[in-house]
């Protein structure tokens, strides 16, 4: 079985509530990392090669960072129709979003966030006004990033302002498409989690799937 190295509350999250969204066959499997207040540390029983997360095991494949393993599991799993496959409608934005995520969004978010700037990087990144007006402008055909079509491209590129509401931009498309993400997410993660705890044996539920039905 597929093995997702995970740490609650870190970029990691996004990807577990996609397993669970995708009622995936994989395991979850928590472990530390360090924190920004000094806690935690790293994880010997994580494989990860630099101890982060998430990594996702299977077999002899072994894939790190969001948007890769994204891909992965929404090929692997395509009955959630969370992500257009080869040859489907949408498979380029979809593509496109995972990697602008990946390679411009989160270091111009980080960037903002800091108050760090310097000519070098806006001409390599753009700058935070110019990914605004990218999300702005997608967001102008439907009420996600495909359109009508609600993908995981959604869940990671709006993963950032559910932990940092404050840097969300003061657009109300971006803003409403935040708050549509996390609705969505929270629902269908919750409905994932209390019919996989219906379905295993008694004293068999996880922690995840007990907590979403007992609480």
């Amino acid at each position: 079985m597929p093995v997702l190295y995970h740490s609650p509350q870190s970029r990691s999250d996004t990807i577990a509530v996609l397993v669970r969204m995708l009622n995936a066959d994989v395991e979850i499997r928590e472990v530390t990392i360090p924190r920004e207040d000094g806690s935690g540390g790293p994880d010997p029983e994580n494989p990860h090669p630099e101890k982060k997360v998430p990594y996702l095991v299977d077999g002899d494949e072994a894939v790190r960072e969001r948007g890769a393993i994204i891909v992965y599991l929404t090929d692997a799993y395509p009955q959630a129709k969370l992500g257009p496959l080869p040859g489907e409608p949408g498979r380029g934005a979809y593509l496109s979003w995972l990697f602008y995520y990946q390679g411009i969004m989160e270091p111009l978010i980080i960037l903002h966030w800091t108050g760090l700037n310097h000519p070098a990087l806006t001409a390599s990144l753009r700058d935070f006004d110019t990914m605004v007006d990218r999300l702005a402008e997608a967001l102008e055909a439907g009420p996600y990033l495909l359109g009508d079509r609600f993908s995981a491209a959604d869940m990671l590129c709006s993963s950032p302002f559910h932990w940092f509401p404050d840097l969300t931009p003061d657009v109300p498309a971006i803003r409403d498409w935040v708050t549509r993400c996390a609705e969505r997410m929270a629902a269908s993660s919750s409905s994932a989690a209390k019919a996989a705890a219906a379905e295993a044996p008694a004293g068999a539920r996880s922690a995840e799937a007990a907590a979403a039905v007992d609480g």
